[in-house]
């Protein structure tokens, strides 16, 4: 297909792009497509993930539209089908994510950057590492409280880390309260830095609800991008892992 005129509306699917060795091909982005930071400057902004500015894409005359299921919205989707090529992707486990990756180098004309990169993916994150049997409550928002539960990619790296989900009896991204928090028991509460951004002077009010958890701030990207950010994936767990342990 070799497309001449990408818009990428997935900020982790944007940075896959440019990792794959795409630059000038790639005309289109969102407001949070921040990787790499150089070359995403220099590309026209098509509003955000769930906000596209249709009539800037449409200014912009893409011969391709890589997009998300969950991440964008259905209706904005469905209408730049109509008059666009507009490849969607969906996943919720790291395989999954392997998959895209070759999928979408066939896609954009480099099958074989995209296949080594999932060769070094596939090497470093599978199988998942030893389980340390400590359960987490990953937290991607706040007011009200939200979990990254089963059947999200975050629940799928952290048994790829080698946690267990506190929220596992869940499904998707449910509002929890202090009183859940506290039933749920778990060994640690990770503050994600997205997209929430929780900072330090969030851990306090959460280490007042949970007293026996620890409490800690993680790369919300790292749990999340499902693109070339997996290739930064096992350094940081097992770095993550030995300070725990530490």
């Amino acid at each position: 297909m070799n497309p001449k005129r990408i818009v990428s509306v997935v900020p982790s699917q944007t940075e896959l792009l440019f990792e794959l060795g795409l630059n000038d091909e790639i005309i289109g982005v969102t407001k949070f497509c921040i990787h790499p930071v150089e070359q995403v400057k220099t590309k026209a902004v098509v509003g955000g993930t769930k906000t596209l500015d249709l009539d800037k894409i449409q200014a912009l005359e893409p011969d391709f539209i890589l997009a998300n299921k969950e991440e964008n919205t259905r209706e904005q989707i469905e209408a730049l089908q109509q008059q666009y090529a507009v490849h969607i992707t969906d996943m919720t486990t790291v395989p999954d994510a392997i998959s895209m990756i070759r999928e979408v180098g066939t896609l954009v004309g480099k099958s074989r950057e995209a296949e080594k990169m999932a060769q070094q993916i596939e090497s470093r994150l599978l199988p998942p590492l030893l389980p340390m049997r400590l359960s987490v409550a990953y937290l991607i928002w706040r007011k009200p409280y939200m979990a990254a539960a089963s059947d999200t990619f975050i629940d799928a790296m952290l048994s790829t880390a080698g946690f267990t989900n506190a929220f596992a009896n869940k499904i998707r991204y449910p509002a929890v309260t202090p009183q859940d928090l506290q039933n749920a028991r778990p060994d640690l509460i990770f503050l994600s830095s997205e997209p929430y951004p929780f900072r330090e002077k969030h851990i306090a009010e959460l280490q007042e609800i949970c007293p026996s958890a620890r409490v800690l701030l993680v790369d919300g990207e790292v749990f999340s991008w499902y693109g070339s950010r997996l290739l930064q994936a096992s350094d940081y767990f097992e770095k993550f892992r030995s300070e725990l342990s530490g």
